[in-house]
């Protein structure tokens, strides 16, 4: 991480005009990052224009046939509209998944004037709109787009204007690199663990299973954080995708969905053995992700790429053949149900850490501008909320643009901690026919 030596307010003086675009799914307290950031800025005197919707207005500008218009395209922030805003449910000036950057897979494409096209439109944009600086908040591709943004104006004539590119992280998902937590996590970990309390209730109340599918498409934070919170007696992340979990196919790990569903019937079995008839397992979303092509085949893309996960269902998938299985081996029926937990998180009330973190996070985009004189860099806070700046080139693969995801380290305290506290499954003897061995 890199920390610039502070400077006076007077550093940028030339710094007039601000913007902020928010990207990506929402996230709880995504208000607070906005209205610290709006306020900083407005209360020294400079301007603040929102961008409704992302990228979405500005990758289609054009001076002629696509003006930006103010409250329809964009609004330019008074000090009214921020008053109680840090504590409020959604966001302010709207969200969406445009990616301007579509297209663009490695340095030489920035030269492209084909595949930079949306890229030279959002710049122009800003430019016409004197913008000086832009905020860019969102998760690990709306970091790449602001990192592309960076870039392509390092390749423009040195007389062209410059707009200085700030990025504050934000995913509910927890999977950045360069920041401990990021806004939203706790907020929807504490949502979606209230949740799992209610569903572990109803599973000792009938002697069922739950099989709970909680976001987290690229790592295991998510899924982890609610089951320790929500107590439940097995979580599976896409970490946890090694050994008997793990099959090669078509030159790509994939997660053995066979092997998984054996995992829990085992679980399920070593319970009753402890006379515990009930239980709750919680399941990565992007698990989806990893199974065969048979399972995803043909399913629709996002415009950075993303299969829609929710049409998998990957809990009932499981839950099915769970319960198909736990017949086999038992001759008995056992109810096992499944439910797909996120989407009432991602708007929820802030947690209150959430909100200070965003607080900081949104002064942070203020004093790396102002105060340090930053450009290509993204905000970050660790310990006592201590604001430090990291560069985008150590946050981005210089080959292919990507940002790297940070994933849960197997055998790190916090994975040896779910561990610890879900149900340790005893050696179990399968009685089914052809399979009377020790599992």
């Amino acid at each position: 991480m890199s920390q610039a030596s502070p400077t006076q307010s007077s550093a940028s003086p030339s710094l007039r005009r601000v913007g902020i675009v928010f990207a990506g799914g929402p996230a709880p307290a995504a208000n607070a990052v906005i209205a610290a950031a709006a306020t900083s800025f407005i209360e020294d005197g400079r301007d603040v224009v929102g961008f409704f919707h992302g990228y979405s207005n500005l990758q289609q500008y054009h001076p002629v046939t696509h003006r930006l218009l103010p409250d329809e395209h964009y609004r330019i922030f008074q000090e009214r509209d921020l008053r109680g805003l840090r504590n409020e449910r959604g966001i302010i000036i709207g969200t969406a998944r445009a990616n301007p950057g579509r297209g663009i897979e490695g340095p030489e494409d920035l030269e492209d004037p084909v595949k930079t096209a949306k890229l030279s439109r959002v710049y122009q944009a800003l430019v016409d709109l004197e913008l000086q600086a832009l905020v860019s908040i969102g998760g690990d591709d709306t970091l790449k787009t602001a990192n592309l943004l960076h870039e392509y104006q390092k390749r423009l004539p040195a007389a062209a204007p410059r707009v200085r590119v700030i990025h504050l992280p934000k995913t509910i998902d927890n999977d950045y690199r360069g920041i401990d937590f990021t806004f939203g996590f706790f907020t929807a970990v504490d949502v979606m663990a209230k949740e799992l309390q209610n569903l572990r209730a109803d599973a000792m109340a009938t002697s069922s299973y739950f099989i709970v599918e909680t976001m987290g498409r690229k790592a295991g934070w998510l899924s982890y954080g609610v089951a320790i919170a929500g107590e439940a007696h097995l979580v599976v992340g896409v970490e946890d995708v090694m050994g008997e979990l793990s099959v090669e196919e078509g030159g790509r790990r994939c997660v053995d969905i066979d092997a998984l569903v054996e995992r829990i019937v085992d679980l399920m079995l070593t319970r009753e053995k402890r006379r515990k008839h009930y239980g709750t397992v919680v399941l990565a979303e992007g698990l989806a992700e990893m199974l065969p092509d048979s399972f995803i085949e043909g399913l629709p893309r996002d415009d950075h790429g993303h299969i829609s996960l929710a049409r998998i269902d990957l809990g009932k998938l499981v839950a099915d053949r769970a319960a198909a299985r736990y017949e086999q081996r038992t001759g008995a029926k056992k109810k096992v149900g499944s439910v797909q937990l996120g989407y009432e998180s991602r708007c929820a009330p802030p947690h209150a850490f959430d909100v200070m973190l965003g607080s900081q996070l949104g002064i942070g985009a203020y004093r790396a501008l102002v105060e340090e004189g930053l450009d290509g860099h993204m905000v970050s806070v660790s310990g006592q909320l201590d604001l430090h700046y990291v560069r985008f080139s150590e946050l981005i693969n210089p080959q292919t643009l990507k940002t790297e995801v940070r994933f849960i380290e197997p055998g790190s305290d916090f994975h040896r901690l779910a561990r610890f506290l879900e149900t340790r499954v005893d050696p179990v003897v399968d009685w089914s026919p052809g399979r009377r061995q020790e599992r």
